[in-house]
């Protein structure tokens, strides 16, 4: 999977590169003509452009004069401007490229690029902007801004993705371009970009012998009185993912699915012939989730009130495999604090309980007690919706029966964003409901496969 970097890992790579024999003028001149390349795709003919290049004092503005030479040179636009970073300039440009402050910022932009960053962002929505690196004003380690922050339609990076060129807003099309660093650089590099060529293998043709046995028989637990629909949600995805039998725990004597077998919620939860359990969709509080989270042998997803009953009582170890699925308010009372840095805080979590933790939102992070960390690029604002999270943990748990902890999870986060990307596409992003979800995880499967 592709690597993603910090500023700081970036510039230590940077600096193995120069080391290993690569000169700095080199790395910039490839990165000059990575930009220019860009350029030429989606703005041809580059002769009948105007456009204004705004290079700041550093690396980032000496990527800005290399790239107006080379423009210059080979192209000889209809109107080549440089804007250095004390000068105003008119409002005249329809292309304008971004190369004022780049992936070094930690503070917000001060003068006088906050000035020139309102000049870039006048021109919206016509003109153009291409920023180089990263949009000047944004944190490379967040994708936050502090203050005044360029609105890009198109970003080229090099050698590896920044964390905010998967966190932040506002980026646009973003292209990552090699420049002739090593990637043996990045091997010890943990935080990589969720892929499908990490899990395909899960999606592969069932053998032509199989059996509803062969597929994992999955045991659901939740549904409180009032609740049935969430954890009957989670059986439905867990059937649609693939598992082959899925019995309910849960408060109702019948659901709407009739696949769906069920036992009753305040009897024993019968793991004797199940391969995973999905733990918490509508539970309710329940003082029996510690003990059976702890002892369990079967890989489990606890998620909604299945955390928020082990907010005060985590267990020390597992007796099997755990996925923990808290959306940011669970795990903040997992954590005992609001959350401050979602990766951060997902690595914590997952070190101190030794189970697999998926921190959902925009970019929802997945961290492994090992250090593994990926950031999901998929997604939609369509799914926030009530149920969502049930559909997830469903998927997951189809996939925990029959596959490993790590891939199971990675591939059930990213096929269930992709679903919602599909869904919202179709139905616009008001229309979308939970169950909206399995209709699109069919299309979702074919493109990953």
């Amino acid at each position: 999977m592709t690597k993603v970097l910090t500023a700081a890992e970036m510039r230590a790579i940077d600096a193995l590169t120069i080391a290993a024999g690569l000169p700095d003028l080199v790395l910039m001149e490839n990165a000059t003509h990575r930009v220019v390349e860009v350029l030429e795709r989606h703005f041809a003919p580059l002769q009948q452009q105007r456009i204004v290049i705004f290079a700041g004092k550093g690396n980032n503005g000496g990527d800005g004069l290399a790239i107006a030479r080379l423009l210059f040179s080979r192209f000889a636009p209809r109107a080549l401007d440089v804007v250095l970073a004390a000068e105003p300039h008119p409002q005249i440009n329809l292309l304008r490229v971004d190369a004022l402050l780049g992936t070094g910022l930690t503070g917000p932009a001060r003068e006088p690029y906050a000035t020139l960053i309102g000049e870039i962002n006048s021109g919206f929505p016509l003109a153009q902007v291409v920023a180089v690196d990263l949009p000047s004003g944004m944190n490379a380690d967040t994708g936050l801004a502090a203050g005044a922050v360029v609105r890009a339609d198109f970003s080229v990076t090099f050698t590896a993705p920044k964390r905010a060129h998967l966190l932040g807003h506002g980026l646009g099309h973003v292209t990552v371009a090699p420049i002739g660093t090593p990637p043996s650089l990045m091997d010890e590099i943990t935080l990589c970009q969720n892929e499908p060529i990490a899990w395909r293998h899960l999606l592969a043709p069932r053998p032509a012998e199989g059996h509803k046995g062969t597929f994992g028989h999955v045991l659901t637990i939740g549904g409180a009185a009032g609740k049935t629909g969430a954890i009957g949600m989670t059986g439905l995805a867990a059937l649609r993912m693939g598992a082959g039998l899925v019995t309910v725990a849960t408060s109702g004597a019948t659901l709407p699915t009739p696949e769906l077998m069920t036992v009753p919620l305040d009897a024993a939860w019968p793991v004797a012939g199940k391969h995973s359990v999905a733990l918490g969709p509508g539970l309710g509080l329940d003082p029996r989730v510690p003990e059976f989270v702890r002892n369990c042998p079967l890989p489990m997803v606890v998620d909604a009130d299945g955390l928020n009953s082990l907010a005060s009582a985590m267990p020390a170890a597992f007796a099997g495999p755990r996925v923990f699925t808290p959306h940011p308010g669970e795990m903040a009372r997992l954590l005992g604090r609001p959350v401050a840095d979602r990766i951060a805080d997902a690595q914590s979590l997952a070190s101190a309980t030794g189970a697999i933790v998926v921190l959902k939102g925009h970019r929802t992070i997945i961290a492994s007690p090992d250090g593994r960390t990926a950031i999901n690029p998929t997604g939609s604002p369509a799914m926030a919706t009530a149920g969502s999270g049930d559909i997830l943990t469903g998927l997951l748990a189809a996939l925990l029966a029959t596959a490993p902890p790590w891939e199971s999870t990675l591939a059930a986060v990213y096929l269930h964003g992709l679903a919602g990307e599909l869904a919202a596409a179709e139905l616009t992003e008001r229309c979308v409901i939970a169950t909206d979800l399995l209709r699109f995880l069919p299309e979702a499967i074919r493109r990953c496969a």
